[in-house]
């Protein structure tokens, strides 16, 4: 037995699995086909929004909390300093799905937030045109993450505590039997007790009963220059998402001082092929884009600077599937966060360790559970 379990997949989920797995004196095994921190999944963008009040529904804040103490942790472990809370802004009309599950998780959990409309949002946040049928809601613990860091600390406290990774090792076959699972990669077989598939948009490259589960699909972030680029320093703006009719912009303050995220994050394409995903932005996506821009956030210079594409895995309803695959002994799957999956990347990560060591987690997932209907 080469490790008691393996990963494949060190991205999002994957580097934090491992994490809690070797901290928890599991042996464990990482495959990963690219390098860790890459950019053909979904942990790139430089930036990854944290929030808490969220229009996902309110069944996720308990996830949420306890992914923030997570956070905190790896930052402890590592040194390294992934998340701030600088706030976010929901922005929209207050009678729409979004925006009313978002008042649904402070009314359930009493979260910090505080609603401001008018000119007293004109006056606080002039970066945006807020229109008269619309409120911002501030959610006082939401923020932004470094993705790309992220996965790299995890993945190095992981191999800190006793992990191994195999990067650049093309996992092609999964072949679980009775007493444990063969993992063959790059023409080599490993033996491991357990399995946990957390391959994202990937998965039905490698699962292909999954192919009609989850589908990628891409997803085009957008950088834009600011008319004064220190009302968009992270102390004046707050991370956001602005839903307008069937719109939704989202995006974080200036990191590099240059520049301002601001995407398109509505319908993402479909990706028949992961390993063909197409990175050339088109001049009508950049155009969609810029007019919303234009339109929402007066503040920035509406021609974009900077574009580049990832992917994420998705399901027909938007939430993940986490458990183990039936059919398929010892063998665990954690995909499908549809873009929204990110920020509770370690508290994720805990749970899937719990699964494959007492098979159970005291944290509440029966939305995401891998046996409902899910064909598209």
């Amino acid at each position: 037995m080469d490790a008691d379990v393996a990963v494949i997949g060190v991205g999002a989920m994957g580097s934090m699995a491992l994490w809690q797995l070797a901290n928890r004196g599991v042996s464990v095994l990482g495959f990963e086909q690219f390098g860790i921190g890459n950019d053909r999944s979904a942990a790139g963008g430089e930036s990854r929004l944290f929030r808490t009040a969220y229009m996902e529904g309110k069944q996720y804040v308990p996830l949420l909390q306890e992914a923030r103490r997570l956070w905190r942790q790896l930052e402890q472990e590592t040194g390294n300093t992934l998340l701030t809370l600088n706030g976010g802004l929901m922005i929209g009309d207050p009678n729409t799905d979004a925006l009313k599950n978002v008042l649904q998780s402070i009314e359930a959990f009493q979260l910090e937030h505080e609603i401001i409309q008018g000119e007293e949002a004109t006056k606080r946040y002039p970066q945006y045109r807020l229109f008269p049928e619309e409120v911002m809601i501030l959610d006082k613990k939401a923020g932004f993450i470094r993705p790309e860091l992220a996965v790299i600390s995890a993945t190095r406290q992981a191999e800190t505590n006793g992990a191994v990774i195999h990067r650049y090792a093309k996992v092609e076959e999964i072949i679980p039997d009775n007493t444990g699972v063969t993992v063959v990669a790059n023409g080599q077989s490993y033996r491991v007790g357990k399995v946990l598939v957390t391959t994202g948009a990937w998965t039905k490259k490698l699962m292909p009963k999954w192919n009609t589960k989850i589908e990628a699909r891409r997803l085009v972030l957008t950088w834009f220059p600011a008319k004064n680029i220190d009302q968009f320093k992270p102390e004046n703006f707050p991370i956001f998402a602005r839903m307008r009719k069937d719109f939704r912009l989202t995006g974080a303050p200036t990191l590099d001082g240059t520049m301002v995220k601001a995407s398109n994050t509505k319908n993402p394409a479909n990706v028949p092929d992961p390993g063909q995903l197409d990175r050339d932005v088109s001049l009508d996506e950049l155009k969609e884009v810029s007019e919303y821009v234009k339109e929402l956030i007066p503040g920035l210079i509406p021609d974009p600077v900077r574009a580049s594409v990832y992917m994420d895995g998705y399901t027909v309803d938007d939430h993940s599937v986490i458990g183990e695959v039936p059919g398929m002994n010892h063998t665990f799957l954690v995909s499908g966060f549809s873009g929204h999956g990110f920020k509770m990347s370690p508290v994720i990560g805990s749970i899937a360790a719990d699964l494959v060591i007492d098979g159970k987690t005291e944290h509440g997932i029966e939305h995401l559970d891998l046996g409902r209907n899910l064909v598209y």
